[in-house]
């Protein structure tokens, strides 16, 4: 059985969709930020601060080598995930990989009171602006995309997923 795996912009959904469609599955949701923090013994704003994105994207890396070998999953992934094109490569061959795209107004409204971004620090919406500017062809080049933007529940998308996956599932 495939994975499902959630990439997309921080604030698109990923989480909170992910969420939804393990409920509604009973498939296991893994939060990679939340392994590699664990795997760290820190959280992700201290291991920007003490070794650098670099060193960031490279757990991040392992962490798609590895979970992109388990089957019956949903992943929900980093909104960076995208920056290096062998991770949606890897998720691609075990699994139907759905990006969650959201329009800037909608990202800040959602993050406005997260301090645990470390990608947003100082003015947030000049951070998402830029950043969104960068990765969003990224985004765009994945097959499978749901704009969660004005979305007044995360449901409909959670279904459209399950529906997606259903159907190609093999």
């Amino acid at each position: 059985m495939k994975n499902i795996v959630l990439v997309g912009f921080m604030g698109s959904g990923k989480t909170t969709v992910g969420k939804l469609i393990a409920e509604k599955t009973g498939m296991p949701l893994l939060d990679m930020d939340a392994l590699i923090e664990e795997r760290a013994g820190k959280a992700i704003t201290e291991i920007f601060a003490d070794e650098g994105e670099a060193h960031f994207r490279q757990l991040e890396r392992e962490m798609v080598q590895e979970l992109s070998q388990l089957e019956g999953q949903i992943i929900s992934t980093g909104g960076g995930i995208v920056l290096n094109p062998d991770n949606i490569a890897d998720f691609e061959r075990t699994g139907l990989v759905v990006c969650l795209l959201a329009d800037a107004q909608t990202v800040l409204e959602r993050v406005k009171h997260d301090t645990s971004r470390p990608l947003l620090a100082g003015d947030k919406e000049k951070q998402i602006l830029e950043i969104l500017a960068v990765r969003k062809p990224l985004y765009e080049s994945i097959a499978h995309r749901i704009d969660t933007s004005g979305r007044p529940s995360p449901e409909p998308t959670a279904m459209e997923i399950i529906e997606l996956y259903h159907a190609i599932k093999p």
